[in-house]
């Protein structure tokens, strides 16, 4: 199904450098749709970015892919279907995706109406307010975490008259969360950062020496604060880097992509692809979005 996007961004806040806040609208043949995307630079520790679709869904399964992170959903519109992953089977409200080993694949609605919120470990670790372990490769309810307070930000959210306010009383939501909860531990904090730096490719061994944590402390430090091990965690992140540069990719050849993204060569990018998203670098080609950064495709034949 092609999709013809119509215009870009408009940033009211910055004028110079990278949009903070960005919106694309586009036609498909079924109907309008726009997407926007937000990276709020005061949360840039906790918070990847925030995104909002509203409109027709192109297919009506797709899959999503591990990133390191934790999803967060508010949806203002019809649920969503848990088809193959862990956990809640029907997504309504608001839930939550914890740290994914894994692919899942969710049957989407007709039309699409909501808000996500890619949390960084920092951001997961303060919001979720317990050990990530508990929530690794699972889809929760929201309100399973936090109680009422999930109900209270959809109603703030349902009652912001603009994508950037909703986005805006998210991160407000997510600040507070933060600064309730418990720090994560230092150790992990740190190697988190060095791994998502270096594009998951860090040697695990030199930065375990340089924190001083044996490697069974390690393991169980980053599975309470992360909820993946510290090697799954790395693989993961090179994985994402891997489908960020397909997302975009124009005429390049997936030898130069694996290259880009710290793979020995595509066989081993092949590899990676099988083992974490399910799929084939190709098969992702076919199936990618117009917009996004690559952590979902679509499967199965085009809805109508």
């Amino acid at each position: 199904m092609k999709h013809k996007i119509l215009h870009g961004f408009s940033d009211s806040a910055s004028r110079v450098g990278p949009p903070v806040f960005e919106t694309v609208h586009g036609v498909s043949p079924l109907g309008r749709w726009a997407y926007s995307i937000w990276r709020p630079r005061e949360l840039q520790g906790q918070v990847d970015h925030l995104w909002a679709y509203d409109g027709p869904s192109s297919h009506r399964r797709k899959r999503v892919f591990p990133n390191g992170c934790v999803e967060l959903i508010l949806n203002f519109g019809e649920a969503y279907r848990l088809v193959d992953g862990a956990g809640v089977d029907m997504c309504r409200t608001a839930w939550l995706s914890g740290p994914q080993p894994g692919p899942i694949l969710l049957e989407q609605p007709t039309h699409q109406h909501l808000i996500g919120v890619r949390l960084r470990p920092a951001g997961a670790h303060g919001v979720v307010g317990r050990p990530m372990r508990e929530t690794t490769g699972l889809a929760l309810n929201l309100s399973d975490l936090v109680g009422p307070e999930a109900n209270d930000l959809l109603e703030r959210c349902e009652e912001a008259r603009s994508i950037e306010r909703r986005f805006r009383v998210v991160a407000q939501w997510i600040t507070g969360c933060c600064a309730r909860a418990p720090r994560m531990d230092a150790a992990v904090a740190w190697m988190v950062a060095q791994l998502d730096a270096s594009g998951g490719t860090a040697p695990i061994a030199a930065l375990r020496e340089h924190v001083g944590l044996s490697k069974m402390q390690l393991v169980d430090a980053f599975r309470r604060d992360v909820g993946l091990t510290p090697k799954l965690y790395a693989r993961i992140v090179r994985f994402r880097r891997a489908l960020f540069e397909l997302q975009w990719a124009r005429a390049r050849r997936l030898t130069e992509v694996a290259l880009d993204a710290q793979y020995y060569d595509q066989a081993h990018m092949n590899t990676d692809f099988r083992a974490l998203g399910g799929v084939t670098p190709r098969a992702f080609l076919a199936g990618r979005h117009p917009v996004g950064d690559g952590s979902t495709v679509s499967e199965g034949p085009p809805a109508s």
